[in-house]
C-alpha cells in the first residue's frame, strides 16, 4: 500500500484536521434544542415541531423540498428566535463551540444586523451582542481543548435598501471583531449593482467585501459583483462553471470571466451540499468543485447552513473524499486556499497557515508511518 492511498484521511482524522470556514450564516446554523428552548422562553409558538431531533429533521427536509416558499419558511423561525440580546450572545457563543469541535480553526460567520431588530434592539447593539457571543464562544472552546478565531461579516439583504447603513456598521467594528461585509439574498432581479454606493464605500475606506453572486443566477452576477462592485471574494460563484468548455476529447477551454477569475486568484467560497439543495449541481459527483480544483481555481469548501444542509466541515470533506477520492494535501489544498482568502491582516493569515495549518496536517500525514511501524513489528514479534 502506497503512502498515497495511506493518505485518503478517514473521518477521525478529518475531523481532526484544521479547517478554515468563509462562507457560513449565523441563522443557518443554530442548535434545533436551542431554538427550542429560546421559542418557549420567548412566547415564539410557531415552530412546525418542539422536539429537537424532530425539529433538526424538518429542517433538512423544508431545505430538501425544492419549495423556496418552504426554504426561505426555515430562516423565518431561526431569526424569530434571535432578537435578544441574550438569544444573538448564545447563538454566537454556541457557534464558535460547534465549529472548534469539528476541527474548525479560523471562520467568517455572517449575518444580516437588519434581520434581529424586531424586538427593539439596535443595530449596534445587535453586532455587540454577537461579537461578546463569539469571543466567549472561543473561551469555552480553548477550555475544552480547541483553538478557534472567529470574524464576523456583516450581510445586507440585496432586496433592501440598507446596504450602505450596514457597510458604515461593518466599517466601525472593523477593528472590534466584524472583518468584512456582503450582500446576500434573491440573486434574479435584484443585481449587486443596486447598492454600488456602499461597495465604493468600502473601497474608499480599505475595507473588505464578499458577494454572493452566481449560485443561482450564473455569470453576469458573477461579472456585476467582480467587475462593477469589485468583490475581493465570490459567494458560491459556482456557476463559474458556465463559462468552462470541456471538449469530447476532455480538452479544458476557459472563458473570459473564468480565465479572469483563474488568473486573479479570486476565491470561490463553494458549498458543496448547499448547491444541491438549491440545484446549482445535481450530485456530488457533477459538482464543478471536481474540475475547479484540477484546474486550480482558489477553491474553498464551505457549509453555508449547517442546519439546514444538516452538515459541518467534516461532513463536507468527507463527501469530498467519498467522491473524489480526495487526500490529506487535497484538504490541506482548500484549507490554505481559505486561510489565503480570509479577511484579517497578511501577517495573521501567513502565521495560521505556517503555525497552525501545515503543522496540522503534517502530523496527520505522518501517522500512518507510525502505524506501519506499528504493524512491521507486531508482524515480526510474531515470525520471531
Amino acid at each position: 500500500m502506497t503512502s498515497q492511498t495511506l493518505n485518503v484521511p478517514g473521518p477521525d482524522q478529518i475531523r481532526r484536521a484544521p479547517k478554515v470556514l468563509l462562507h457560513d450564516h449565523l441563522d443557518g446554523g443554530l442548535r434545533p434544542g436551542t431554538i427550542v428552548d429560546l421559542a418557549l422562553k420567548q412566547g415564539y409558538e410557531a415552530l412546525p415541531e418542539t422536539e429537537p431531533d424532530k425539529l433538526g429533521v424538518w429542517f433538512r427536509e423544508a431545505a430538501d423540498s425544492g419549495s423556496l416558499e418552504r426554504y426561505l419558511e426555515t430562516f423565518a423561525h431561526t431569526c424569530a428566535v434571535m432578537q435578544t440580546r441574550d438569544a444573538l450572545f448564545r447563538v454566537a457563543m454556541e457557534c464558535a463551540e460547534d465549529l472548534a469541535e469539528d476541527g474548525v480553526v479560523y471562520a467568517e460567520v455572517r449575518y444580516a444586523p437588519e434581520q434581529h431588530l424586531t424586538a427593539g434592539l439596535t443595530l449596534e447593539e445587535v453586532v455587540e451582542a454577537v461579537n461578546e457571543g463569539f469571543r466567549e464562544g472561543e473561551r469555552r472552546a480553548r477550555a475544552a481543548g480547541h483553538r478557534i478565531r472567529v470574524g464576523a461579516l456583516l450581510t445586507a439583504m440585496r432586496h433592501a435598501a440598507r446596504a450602505l447603513e450596514i457597510a458604515e456598521l461593518a466599517n466601525r467594528y472593523r477593528d472590534l471583531g466584524v472583518v468584512g461585509f456582503d450582500i446576500a439574498g434573491a440573486e434574479a432581479g435584484y443585481p449587486p449593482t443596486r447598492h454600488l454606493d456602499a461597495f465604493e464605500y468600502l473601497k474608499r475606506e480599505n475595507n473588505h467585501f464578499t458577494i454572493h453572486a452566481g449560485e443561482a443566477f450564473g455569470l453576469p452576477s458573477i461579472w456585476q459583483a467582480l467587475q462593477w462592485c469589485g468583490a475581493d471574494r465570490l459567494g458560491h460563484g459556482v456557476r463559474i462553471i458556465d463559462d468552462i468548455e470541456i471538449a469530447d476529447d476532455g480538452s479544458v477551454t476557459l472563458g473570459r470571466l473564468a480565465s479572469y477569475v483563474r488568473d486573479k486568484r479570486i476565491p470561490l467560497e463553494l458549498c458543496p451540499t448547499s448547491n444541491l439543495q438549491t440545484g446549482a449541481a445535481a450530485s456530488y459527483a457533477d459538482h464543478p468543485i471536481g474540475l475547479l480544483r484540477k484546474l486550480h481555481f482558489r477553491a474553498t469548501v464551505n457549509t453555508d447552513n449547517r442546519l439546514m444542509s444538516g452538515t459541518s466541515m467534516s461532513r463536507e470533506f468527507e463527501r469530498l473524499v467519498d467522491t473524489f477520492g480526495y487526500t490529506l494535501d487535497d484538504m490541506q489544498w482548500f484549507t490554505v486556499n481559505a486561510m489565503k482568502s480570509a479577511f484579517i491582516p497578511f501577517d495573521e493569515r501567513l502565521a495560521m497557515i505556517n503555525d497552525v495549518v501545515k503543522p496540522g496536517y503534517a502530523e496527520l500525514k505522518s501517522e500512518w508511518l507510525f502505524r506501519q511501524t506499528a504493524v512491521t513489528s507486531g508482524s515480526s514479534s510474531v515470525a520471531g
